[in-house]
This record gives structure tokens, sequence and C-alpha cells, in this order.
């Protein structure tokens, strides 16, 4: 096996994509792209679908990447597609609520500026405020992230795809010495559980 030069990061809400994302980019020794980044303009004005296949054409005509995020509603599989190896991250719905919950008050406390300019606020944190809520997002979509996710590892489209699945750090560090080498292989996923 070649070592991987296109890497897509996909997950639920709270999952920790980005964290990964960097640390294989990092390993790797390649670009880290964060499609938040491309998505959210100043004042959280979200791109159109348009702008946004436009912008992420643009940031993955380098040969190589490791993109995080899912946005399939606004670019389909454009990035999917283009990669040679998807990992998808897949805590239990408990942690990535939890971690969403915690990364949320850091940034809120903190006034950490995100991409141009935005900064998350305390609503946020509102579970009642629906989808104005990055906890009820993390919580409600999670089932249904999953289970697009668990029917991706097993389409026959993607046999000639790397494809890992990472439920906790020891998963991540053998996706990490895998994609670091040029001979290294994982086990394919296991059976998939609940949560």
């Amino acid at each position: 096996m070649t070592a991987a030069r296109r890497v897509l990061v996909v997950g639920s809400s709270g999952s920790g994509k980005t964290t990964t994302a960097k640390r294989i980019a990092d390993k790797c020794g390649i670009t880290h792209i964060e499609l938040d980044a491309l998505h959210w303009g100043p004042d959280w004005t979200a791109a159109t679908a348009d702008e946004m296949r436009e912008r992420v054409l643009r940031a993955i005509e380098g040969g190589s990447w490791v993109v995080d995020g899912n946005y399939r509603s606004k670019i389909g599989t454009l990035v999917w597609d283009r990669a040679d190896t998807i990992v998808w991250v897949n805590p239990s719905r408990l942690v990535a609520l939890s971690r969403a919950f915690r990364r949320t008050v850091r940034r809120v406390a903190t006034r950490q500026e995100l991409w141009n300019g935005n900064r998350e606020r305390w609503s946020s944190l509102m579970f009642w405020r629906g989808e104005e809520s990055l906890l009820w997002i993390a919580w409600s979509l999670y089932p249904r992230t999953r289970d697009r996710y668990e029917a991706a590892m097993k389409e026959p489209a993607n046999a000639h795809r790397r494809m890992y699945r990472v439920r906790g750090a020891r998963d991540l560090n053998r996706v990490l010495a895998a994609l670091g080498s040029t001979s290294a292989t994982l086990d394919p996923p296991g059976p998939t559980g609940t949560s």
C-alpha cells in the first residue's frame, strides 16, 4: 500500500474530527483543511452550496491533504470521491456530546475566535433551542451520521479506499501508525455497535 495522501475525516459533531485530522496531517506531513473554515463567513454567514463547492475545489487542488468535516448537503461526495482514505471518528453518543459541551464552554469562556472572526455564544449550549444549539446538533444528528458512515463502510464501491473507524485513542494510534507507513495495514472495521 502507498502512504495516504488524500484523507477525509468524518463524524458527528463533537466526535473529534478536527483534532484527528490535525494529528493525521502532522503525521503525514500534509495540509489540513477544515470545512467549517470554508463554510462560515463573518457574522456566521453560511456559504451557499455553489460557494462551498468552489471553495472546497480550490482548497483540494493540491495533491495531498487531510480534510475534516461532512457538509454532504452542500458538497455531496466531492471530497469523498477524491479521497484515498476515509477516517470515521465514531466515539459513543455520550462521549461526542460531552466533547461538544466542553469544547463550547471553553470557546465561549475564552472568547476564542473561530473562523472569519466568529465566536460561539452561550446560546450554543441551550439544548431547547433546537438547531441553534450545538448540543442539540451533537445529540440529535448522531444516529443519522452513524448510520450513514456505517453503511458506507460496507459499500463495495468503497473497496478501493482505506477506511478506518476510530472509536477511541487505541484505534487512532493504530490509524496514525498505518497512515504514516507505506506498508502497514489495519484490520477491517469491526462489527458496529449502538450507543
